[in-house]
């Protein structure tokens, strides 16, 4: 792991600390706009606060970071710790991050991946799978036809690993032999290890369930597919809305939604996402505007 990689996870894990105050969202897309400002400091001499200072980061911050950057001995603990349980990190300064999440979030990307699984997976062309957890007879038979076409066509499924239509659609992926990317709002150490199933998480590999991480995590599933296909949402409330028409109204991925006849499925409708039919999956390419040079 190369310095830029270990000075991302410094300033943007607690390292399996609670009381660790990392940087924010927002103040790491402040520091990553300026560093390029930063002055080349003489052979001999470190990062100290009045180089941060000369780029506008503010003498408070300036103390934040430089504190975090201190951190070595906890951050090689907390490796060594990742790596006895099969994990990794990979960090916006990797080459294994995935593309999808750079050009699409930019620096509000997360700073940092935690992995459990085979990390090549990411590599893969994707699609992305949302949906309510109490799943009527057509939304449980969508979530899994996607899920069985994500594996027939080449595609690795995004998902969440909830209870309902995220559950049924890898189920049915791993069943046709596909690979998974599940996004976890809990430990990864909660979840077995799979050959065909890569586990991913924001913070830190450890870190617990909390409905914070559940719904943050919407932007990821939805940035690391090609397309997002909606199995099922219910109107103005949920993860799934809530990661839904955050989606459409920034644009970061082309949206297919079963077309149920929900008041959900509608209003998606009108905010930009597309209708379908499970014999519309047959074929992926078909979907989307060619324009998006996605597929």
């Amino acid at each position: 792991m190369n310095p830029k990689e270990r000075g991302f996870l410094l300033l943007s894990g607690k390292l399996g600390d609670s009381n660790r105050k990392p940087l924010t969202t927002a103040q790491l897309r402040l520091l990553a706009q300026r560093a390029s400002l930063l002055p080349k400091p003489e052979d001999d001499s470190q990062l100290d606060g009045s180089h941060l200072q000369s780029i506008g980061i503010d003498q408070r911050m300036s103390t934040q970071v430089l504190n975090l950057l201190e951190d070595e001995r906890q951050l090689d603990a907390y490796l060594s710790l990742a790596e006895r349980f099969g994990c990794s990190a990979v960090t916006r300064a990797s080459e294994q991050y995935p593309q999808l999440l750079r050009k699409r979030l930019g620096n509000d990307a997360p700073g940092c991946l935690w992995l459990r699984g085979d990390g090549d997976i990411l590599r893969l062309p994707a699609i992305a799978l949302v949906g309510s957890r109490n799943l009527a007879a057509e939304n449980r038979a969508f979530a899994r036809e996607v899920g069985i076409q994500a594996a027939r066509q080449g595609y690795v499924l995004v998902s969440g690993n909830a209870r309902g239509a995220d559950s049924v659609a890898q189920a049915a992926c791993l069943e046709a032999g596909g690979q998974v990317i599940s996004i976890v709002a809990d430990s990864l150490l909660e979840h077995s290890p799979h050959d065909r199933i890569l586990y991913v998480s924001e913070e830190g590999f450890d870190e617990p369930f909390s409905t914070f991480r559940a719904l943050h995590r919407n932007h990821i599933i939805h940035c690391l597919g090609a397309v997002t296909f909606v199995a099922q949402c219910a109107l103005e409330k949920g993860g799934t809305w809530q990661g839904t028409a955050q989606n459409l109204r920034k644009r970061w991925s082309p949206v297919f939604c079963l077309g149920d006849g929900s008041s959900g499925a509608l209003a998606l409708e009108k905010m930009g996402a597309t209708l379908i039919d499970c014999q519309e999956l047959r074929d992926f390419s078909l979907l989307a505007d060619s324009q998006l040079s996605l597929f």
